[in-house]
């Protein structure tokens, strides 16, 4: 899967949690969830059970602490998939 596919299918999870339209119309895998989309905690953990079911991968404790952003979550997507 290529960055753009994964971010197109990103965008589409993240989407309903989105707080900030203009940050989400600018997203790139710098884009932080809860400093540049104001997506609240809880809605975080949301977004991380839809990646969970999205791309059938089980995702730790440790992986989600690190999700923070576009960059982390792609990176934690792609190394689950190639596992």
């Amino acid at each position: 899967m290529t960055n753009d596919e994964l971010i197109t299918k990103l965008k589409a999870i993240i989407a309903p949690y989105v707080q900030d339209e203009k940050a989400f119309e600018n997203l790139t895998e710098d884009t932080d969830f809860i400093n540049d989309l104001k997506v609240n905690s809880a809605n975080l953990v949301d977004i991380i059970l839809d990646i969970e079911d999205e791309f059938s991968i089980r995702l730790e404790n440790e992986d989600m602490e690190k999700m923070l952003d576009v960059k982390a979550a792609m990176l934690i997507i792609n190394t689950k998939l190639n596992a």
